[in-house]
């Protein structure tokens, strides 16, 4: 993935080196502690020369009143409530990551993730295992259909309010899109729940996952934003360079795309 461009952070620095050279010492104190108007500036200019190139941005089509993805190989597709992938889309490079499942070596659908992001979860669990974390793969790629029978078992068992607060409506999901498991623990019982957040593989995946291009994709205290409940449990693959960006700033990805401008 191309990587993210800050052009007037780099020119600020420089201004900065010449000016500091042209004071001299007898004004360290001013320079150390500029004045905050001239901070402000500076990070501001910074910000807005945050830039993606267009091809990671959604394209979108209104069909029936929905915003409909039309380049959903993007591995930076926004899905959300507002932006739906297509009901027939299902990616082509599927492949099952080499890593531990909950369910053992059954062959399902759920055990798939796009290439790229199958690979990136390779790395992670090893680099996990290598630290004592011991990390299992619940549920991956989901289609279209699939979301369908899960979200009406979720609305017969909650109703719909609550159901659609916990479970996509198909089409938003990430599980479509491929880029996204859901993991656990044998601590948690492989099951997916608010205290995973809590346990030592929660808490090491919410400090290492953008290190391998994760990020943990509705995080506590964001539901505002994101308009889905916490889930410790699900990550969703959006290259390192993103992940890391996300991670240091502490944005969801729908804040990642209120700051970052297009080419």
């Amino acid at each position: 993935m191309k990587r993210l461009i800050s052009v007037t952070a780099a020119l600020c620095l420089l201004c900065a080196c010449s000016l500091n050279e042209a004071q001299g010492e007898k004004n360290t104190a001013k320079k150390e502690n500029p004045p905050k108007e001239v901070k402000k500036e500076k990070e501001d200019a910074a910000q807005d020369d945050l830039v993606l190139e267009a091809a990671y941005f959604n394209e979108i089509n209104e069909v029936d009143g929905k915003k409909v993805i039309l380049n959903p190989e993007n591995i930076l597709s926004l899905m959300n409530k507002e932006f739906y992938l297509p009901a027939d889309y299902a990616p082509n490079d599927l492949v099952r990551p080499n890593v531990a499942f909950s369910f053992g070596d059954e062959d399902v659908e759920k055990s798939y993730m796009r290439r790229e992001a199958a690979e990136a979860l390779e790395n992670m669990f090893a680099a996990a295992k290598e630290e004592g974390v011991i990390l299992y793969a619940v549920s991956g790629y989901r289609s279209y259909d699939r979301q369908k029978a899960v979200l009406a078992a979720e609305i017969n068992r909650v109703g719909k309010e609550k159901a659609e607060q916990a479970v996509a409506i198909p089409g938003t999901s990430e599980h479509q899109s491929g880029l996204a498991m859901d993991i656990s623990s044998e601590s948690e019982g492989y099951l997916l729940t608010e205290n995973f957040g809590l346990q030592a593989e929660g808490i090491w995946l919410c400090e290492n996952a953008h290190r391998f291009g994760f990020i943990l994709r509705y995080p506590k205290e964001k539901e505002g934003i994101t308009q889905y409940q916490y889930e410790p449990w699900h990550f969703r693959y959006v290259g390192e360079d993103a992940a890391k960006m996300m991670y240091e700033k502490d944005w969801t990805l729908e804040e990642f795309f209120n700051h970052v401008k297009k080419i």
